[in-house]
Parts: C-alpha cells; sequence; structure tokens
C-alpha cells in the first residue's frame, strides 16, 4: 500500500553521494519542523525512484543514516516511520524566547491582566512546587466529578442517535440551522423550565460551545466600542468580563454584599449589568427578592439589559426553590446563560443563551460568523440524553453527592477552623467561600499548601481592582469525602503552625 506522501524534495547536485547527502537533509529537516509527523510511515525503498528520484539502494542509505541519528525507527514486515519522540525535540513552549509586545498582536491580550482572568484556574509555577507525595486536595472551583458520570449510557445513546442521522436526508442533516439542533433547543426548554422555572420556548434558545462562546456572542452583539458601559460583580467570573472587555467595553465592577450585587452602586448609564444571582461567583450568596426587583427595575429604567449567569442552578440544596431573573415578566430584557458543563461534561462544550426575540436574529448571524453551528452529533446526543430522562437523574444523584461534601466542608470550618473563616452557607452550586478573620495571610497559606498537593483559591484573584474582601473559595467537585477531610486537616494545620 503507497503511504500518502506530499513532502517536495529536490536530488540537490549531480552524483549519488549528493543526491543521498540532500534528501537526508531535506527529510531531516522536515521532521525536526513537523512537516513529517511523528509517526508518520515512510515511503518504501522500493519506491524511492517514484518520490525521491534515487535508486532503491540510495533510499535504503538514507533510511539507515535516519535510523542511526534517530530520526526514523524500522518496523519488521511494516516499513519505516518517522520516530515518536525526537532525539532533542525543540521546545514548543510560547513563552519561551517570544517577544511579549509585539506591535502585530492586539494589546489587550498582550496584557497580563487579561491572561490572568481568561486562565483564573490555572495555578502559575510557585516556590515549593507539589511533591506528587500523598493524597491530593483539590478544592478548586468550576470543576466537575466525571468519574460520576454514566458514560456508557451516554455513549449507548450517541450511538443511537448517530444512526438516526445516517438514515436522514442531506436536507435534514443541512436544516439544523446555527441556531442549534431542535431537539436539543425543545429538550433544554424542559429542562430549565423543571430545573429553573425558566418560562421560554425552542425558538428562544441558542445553542453554544460552552457558557465562554455565550458571553463572547453576547458582547459581539450588545457592546459598541467605547460607548457601552458594562457592570460585572467584583469579586466575580474572570473570563466573563474578558468577552466584554475584549469587545471594547467599559468595565465598571460593582460590590457584592449578603444579599448580591449592589443595585444603588451601578452608574445610570449602564448599559449592560452581568450577574449570577442564584450562586454568586466566587462569594456564593443568593440573590435577594427585594434585590431582584431592584435590579430588573434599573434595568428597564434605564435601558439597560442584563446577563443572568446560572452556571450551577441545578444543584439546589435548601431553603425554598430561587427563580430565575428571567422570569416572564422581565424576558425582555434577561439574557440566561447556561450551560452543560457542570451538570454533564465539560468535554461537550455545550451551554445556550435564552435571550429576547428581539435579539435573537442578531445572536444567530454572531453564533454564524464564529463557527456556523456546534457539532451536530453531539448535540442529538445531548439532546437524546436529556429527552429519556437521564439528565434529570444524574442532576438528582448528583445533589446528593455533592450536598454531602458540602456539609462535611460547612461541619469542618465550624468546629476547626472558625477562628480564622467565616464560610458563606451556599443554597445552591458546587463551591462554598470562606471570608477570613484579620489577621490570616490566605496567599501565603495557600502556597504552603500547595506543596501539600492540597489546592485551594483565594478571593484575590476574582477582583478586577484591589481585594475589599480576603478569603478562599473551596470547590467540592472533585474531591471525595476523605479527601475533603484531608485537604482541610492540612490547612488547620498550616494556620496553626503560622500562628
Amino acid at each position: 500500500m503507497n503511504p500518502l506522501f506530499e513532502l517536495r524534495l529536490e536530488r540537490g547536485g549531480d552524483g549519488t553521494r549528493n543526491s543521498a547527502r540532500s534528501i537526508y537533509e531535506q527529510l531531516k529537516a522536515a521532521i525536526v519542523e513537523g512537516r513529517l509527523a511523528l509517526g508518520a510511515r515512510l515511503p518504501g525503498t522500493r519506491q524511492s525512484s517514484a518520490f525521491f528520484g534515487v535508486s532503491r539502494n540510495t533510499a535504503t542509505d538514507i533510511y539507515e543514516r535516519l535510523i542511526n541519528d534517530g530520526y526514523a525507527v524500522s518496523r519488521r514486515g511494516s516499513g519505516t516511520y518517522v520516530v515518536d519522540a525526537l532525539p532533542m525535540a525543540p521546545s514548543f513552549d510560547a513563552d519561551q524566547d517570544a517577544p511579549t509586545d509585539d506591535p502585530r498582536l492586539n494589546g489587550f491580550w498582550l496584557s497580563e491582566e487579561t491572561r490572568a482572568a481568561i486562565g483564573f484556574w490555572r495555578d502559575e509555577p510557585r516556590s515549593g512546587n507539589a511533591t506528587g507525595k500523598g493524597i491530593a486536595a483539590d478544592f478548586r472551583p468550576a470543576m466537575i466529578d466525571t468519574r460520576l458520570f454514566p458514560m456508557d449510557l451516554f455513549r449507548q445513546i450517541s450511538v443511537k442517535q448517530l444512526r438516526q442521522l445516517e438514515n436522514q436526508p442531506p436536507s435534514f442533516k443541512s436544516a439544523q440551522g446555527n441556531q442549534g439542533n431542535f431537539r436539543l433547543r425543545e429538550a433544554i426548554v424542559r429542562h430549565i423550565a423543571l430545573t429553573r422555572a425558566v418560562p421560554c420556548r425552542s425558538q428562544d434558545a441558542l445553542v453554544t460551545s460552552g457558557a465562554q462562546q455565550a458571553f463572547d456572542i453576547l458582547a459581539r452583539t450588545l457592546v459598541t466600542p467605547g460607548k457601552t458601559v458594562v457592570a460585572i460583580e467584583d469579586p466575580g467570573y474572570p473570563p466573563m468580563r474578558v468577552a466584554f472587555a475584549a469587545a471594547g467595553a467599559t468595565i465598571v465592577p460593582i460590590e457584592v454584599d449578603d444579599e448580591g450585587l449592589i443595585v444603588d452602586q451601578l452608574p445610570a448609564n449602564t448599559n449592560i449589568i452581568c450577574v449570577c444571582p442564584s450562586h454568586q461567583f466566587p462569594i456564593g450568596v443568593t440573590m435577594s427578592p427585594q434585590r431582584r426587583a431592584a435590579l430588573v427595575a434599573f434595568a428597564r429604567a434605564n435601558g439597560a439589559v442584563i446577563v443572568e449567569d446560572d452556571y450551577d442552578g441545578e444543584f439546589r440544596y435548601e431553603g425554598s426553590p430561587v427563580e430565575a431573573l428571567r422570569t416572564a415578566d422581565a424576558a425582555d430584557l434577561v439574557f440566561y446563560v447556561g450551560t452543560f458543563s457542570k451538570c454533564m461534561l465539560p468535554s461537550l462544550r455545550l451551554g445556550f443563551i435564552v435571550a429576547p426575540p428581539w435579539a435573537m436574529r442578531t445572536l444567530v448571524a454572531a453564533k454564524n460568523c464564529l463557527d456556523w453551528h456546534c457539532p451536530i452529533p453531539t448535540q442529538m446526543g445531548v439532546a437524546g440524553f436529556i429527552g429519556e430522562g437521564h439528565l434529570t437523574r444524574h442532576v438528582r444523584k448528583m445533589r446528593g453527592v455533592y450536598d454531602q461534601r458540602r456539609r462535611l466542608i460547612m461541619s469542618f470550618m465550624t468546629e476547626h477552623l472558625g477562628e480564622w473563616f467565616d464560610p458563606v452557607p451556599p443554597l445552591y452550586g458546587m463551591h462554598i467561600a470562606a471570608l477570613t478573620r484579620d489577621g490570616v495571610d490566605v496567599e501565603a497559606v495557600t502556597a504552603g499548601l500547595f506543596a501539600s498537593n492540597v489546592k485551594i483559591h483565594t478571593l484575590d484573584r476574582y477582583h478586577l481592582g484591589p481585594p475589599k474582601r480576603r478569603g478562599i473559595v473551596l470547590g467540592y467537585g472533585v474531591v471525595d469525602l476523605p479527601e475533603i477531610e484531608h485537604g482541610l486537616s492540612q490547612l488547620h494545620k498550616t494556620l496553626l503552625r503560622a500562628a
């Protein structure tokens, strides 16, 4: 079987020796530069005349030299292949020896603040790196326990949906539209009506590649560069504000108290208000009914719109259900953003916007500009998973799992860490914020814990300006009960040593 080999080679001079040297150098350069992929099969020596313009013996000599120098490997009965790893692999670290202020790049994306905000969940290398020994306890927020997802069941449903797709005419496959697969949009409407009491129709929903693309689409369509003022919660979710700032909006941070975003601090010229009312990120408070009413009234009186990020609203543990901001009375000014990353799998990269009818055509056009539409097989698989009731069962199961973890953290904080922290009891979600009492250097404490494989974020990284509140954020999406006890015990020991 002839391999695919589209590399153009020059013999390079007269004579067999010169030709062999030239072809060897060209093949070696192609391997090092990546034009010949690692593991790729090279043409057989019987085909050397057609591919290289040299004899079979010359090609054999070239391959032997590549093998001896560590760039190729011979597999008996199969042929000669590029090695899977280069003898001295070049570094492709984007930060190494690269200019940081190249004028050809948009300066916004060169900002250290932008990079930190869009990658807030990553931990920079620090002194005292993790040793890799002992139990690891990862308390970082925005992570979920994918081990408990019914992967085999989802795979079966996806295969069934793919078979249905095979039997559909081409017109069906092209008629899905970039607003999203209609079956998935119908499933979304049923799901958020059941779990969040959000009133909407399937034509009000736009399927996106995760919540982040939803923010990007909203920023592209709602922001006029240099004119639009966007109010965000501070502390808040950093990647959300990046999308609006990149579109040219003026970002105004608004403080959060025990009732949620402080509406009285909103400037009168605010055009867009971004909030997480059910489970504020990262403080964790639920916006009070009075504050919700004041926020909607402000938006209506000032011609503003609200972007409601309901990232983990399915997971309610205590109290009566709290409606989303997008009620029937506010449907004309609230853009509701949801995601399947928390209730299913982050790797699905699926989210959605429930938008006012007046905005949908523009949102769809922006989605079209970005990626036309989300992958139809994935959409159909998720639609089948929801439609057969499996998402409801999975959410019910995970509520129980996460609630156990939440209760253990709250109990441990109350019994052992009350001297240093005031936890904010969450009614919803997958993380707990704990505000520090005076005298606790949380940055030093969490840096020390990192060396023991205990990863905890501080509130500092979620503030836009100078932090007004100090504390830690304890996510319980991926930590089991023994890991929680271990990690919080390590935190306790570290605080005692510091005291």
